[in-house]
Order: C-alpha cells, then structure tokens, then sequence
C-alpha cells in the first residue's frame, strides 16, 4: 500500500470560483467606466470653474483646475489599468488595487465639490479592491 504524503487540499467550490472570476471581470468592466468618468470630471473641471461648487465648509480647499487635472490623469491610468484587467494581464491586477486605493483618497478629498458621486465612486474602488485580491480569480490554488 503506497501512502499520500502531499499535504490535503481544501476543496475547491465551484460557485465560489465563478464569484471571484466574475468579480474580477465586473471590476475590469468598474475601472474602465471609473476611468471615462473620471476624465470627463477632469475636463469639466478644466474647462469651467463654475461647473462645481463647493457643499459646506472643509478644512482642505483646492483650485477646481488643479483638480481636473489630476482627475483626468488619473482617468486615462485608471482606464488602462482596467483594460490590463480585462486582457487578464498580472500588471492590471496590480495596478487596479493600486489605483483603486489612490481613487478613494483623491475622491475623499474631492468629497466638497461632489459629495455624492464621490461617496459612489469610493464604493466602486472598494468593490474593485476586493475583487482583484481574491486568488481564485486568478486560478491560485491554496494548499496546507
């Protein structure tokens, strides 16, 4: 009688598996659109002072044209880390946890001028995170 000496292994479900891929997809899909509307917020913010005003009053202010800026750089990054999601490449994946992170801070400090599209849009990266760090997305298997 031979003897199985690899350590067991934790049984795979199926349907979990298709969540992680399928959130990963989804996320993919959440960093491309992320990215489009940030750089539309970007040029809005570039184009026209008067497009945002500020809601209540923050310890931080910023000049709404520097903020364009940033957010319409921001959106054509976000958009390529998406599409790297999307092409299943590993750079995306980490790219877009990256990114995602960095979107929550620069839309928290963008929460003056649009309270609630930023409070959206902190949620989306909260999903987009989550999604790319889950292994089975990427067909890890974990053994112990």
């Amino acid at each position: 009688m031979s003897q199985n000496t690899a350590p067991p292994r934790r049984p795979t479900s199926s349907s979990a598996a298709a969540w992680a891929s399928g959130g990963t997809l989804f996320a993919g899909v959440l960093m491309l659109v992320t990215g489009f509307m940030d750089v539309f917020q970007g040029i809005a913010g570039i184009a026209e002072d008067d497009v945002y005003t500020r809601v209540g009053d923050y310890v931080f202010k910023f000049n709404l044209t520097t903020w364009g800026w940033i957010h319409l750089i921001l959106g054509i990054v976000v958009a390529i880390a998406g599409f790297g999601i999307l092409k299943g490449a590993e750079w995306g994946r980490v790219a877009g946890i990256a990114l995602a992170s960095l979107n929550i801070l620069f839309q928290f400090m963008f929460l003056p001028y649009q309270p609630w599209w930023a409070l959206f849009s902190m949620a989306i990266s909260v999903f987009v995170i989550w999604a790319l760090a889950t292994d089975e997305a990427y067909g890890r298997d974990e053994t112990f």
